[in-house]
């Protein structure tokens, strides 16, 4: 069985807009396109990347293994998503 590829977008297709992206009801009186918040979560991840960090610095520190686990895993989340994040804004996507 083949799959068909879909053709790579452009940042003037992200510009426009995707057609009925995340609105099933696009066309039919939907809601206009959304605009993604990418600076802003890429900001709150980064935010959530030093804060995670130092708590788990201070757990450590503190004696308090458990705490110090917990926010390295936090700051392991933040990570990853810092990093879609800029991989989305690389692609052209606006926001």
């Amino acid at each position: 069985m083949e799959r068909r590829r879909r053709p790579r977008r452009t940042r003037a297709d992200y510009a426009r807009g995707l057609p009925g992206y995340h609105d099933p009801l696009s066309g039919f009186g939907g809601a206009s396109p959304a605009q993604s918040a990418l600076t802003l979560r890429a900001v709150l991840a980064a935010f959530g990347l030093v804060f995670a960090g130092g708590a788990a610095w201070l757990g450590f520190a503190a004696a308090m293994p458990v705490l110090g686990w917990v926010m390295v895993a936090v700051a392991v989340v933040a990570l990853g998503d810092l990093l879609w994040v800029i991989h989305r804004k690389r692609r052209g996507e606006p926001g």
